[in-house]
Order: structure tokens, then sequence, then C-alpha cells
């Protein structure tokens, strides 16, 4: 396991765990996890790569005054065959509640690391994207959404640029 997923999930960890208290580190917010689909296109045009992995996100809602405004942690995992993608992004999101659905967009900035042949790229990373999240309506399942999240990303390195599309699909919990 990586470090950054390593980091990732003992986060997500310490966030499902915490107790309910007035000095809780998030107050209210939501974690998500669920399963990825990306499509890549790499340094040269005609290189167009398609993974499956994983996303999750805790997302923090810091702004009594702002209540649509959030702070996200979001990272994700891709795989195929010889290749190894994760990535690690942190920034605002903006959403608005309409009833059950709560749609949203947000703006990330953070790392890419890409595995590929035994070595290993870092590279800075941007993600725009956004996505919509739909109320259950069970009573045992009050604090929990479906979400539909879709994403572009985009990393530069050296004089090299690559485009991925990115989308996820899973479960939220709210708190």
């Amino acid at each position: 396991m990586s470090k950054t997923a390593a980091v990732v999930l003992a986060f997500l960890s310490f966030m499902l765990l915490a107790t309910t208290s007035r000095a809780q580190l998030f107050p209210s917010g939501n974690v998500y996890v669920g399963a990825a689909y990306a499509d890549s296109v790499d340094v040269v045009p005609t290189n167009r790569y398609t993974f499956r992995g994983w996303n999750g996100s805790v997302e923090d809602f810091p702004f009594s005054r702002f209540p649509h405004l959030s702070a996200v942690l979001d990272g994700s995992g891709f795989y195929r065959t010889g290749i190894q993608q994760y990535n690690l992004f942190l920034g605002p999101r903006l959403s608005m509640n309409y009833g059950k659905w709560r749609p949203f967009v947000h703006v990330l900035g953070g790392e890419q690391r890409m595995t590929s042949g035994g070595m290993a790229h870092d590279v800075v990373a941007e993600d725009v994207g956004g996505g919509v999240d739909r109320k259950f309506q069970f009573l045992f399942m009050k604090h929990f959404s479906w979400r539909l999240q879709f994403d572009y990303m985009h990393t530069h390195m050296l004089s090299a640029t690559q485009n991925d599309i990115r989308g996820s699909a899973g479960l939220v919990w709210r708190f």
C-alpha cells in the first residue's frame, strides 16, 4: 500500500470512529466511498488508457456564515495492467440542497502519483468537477445518500500534459 493510500485510509478511519461531541474535529460534513472509472489521454494523444478503481472523500462545512461552502479532501486510486495511479486533492466545494437532491461543484488541487514499469512519477494536478447526492428515504438509512460524480483532472510534467476524465458512484454518510 502506498503512503498516500495509507494516509487517506487512516484519515477516513479516524473520521468514522470519531465520537460525537462539541469538540469534534468536523461538526458537520460527509464521508464518501465509491467505485470509479477513469479515461486518460497520455502525453501522446494516441495513447488512451482506461482505468478502474476507487474514489473517496471527506467533506467538512467549517464556515457557519457560508453553509453552502465546504472544504474537501479527495483521494482516488486507479489500476490497469502495469500501471497504478493515485490522486490526492484538497479544495473548496460549493453545494446547495433541493429537497432530496444536493448538486455540487468543486475545484481541487493536489498531487498525482503514476507508477509504471517500476518507475514512479509525482506531478501537480488540478481537478474540476461536480456531481449530485440523492438522499435515501429509508428510516434506518436517513444519514446516507447515493452519489454520482464526474471530474476532469489535468497534470503537467516538464513540457508534457495529461488529461483524465473520472466518473464515480457510491455511498455517502452524512453527519
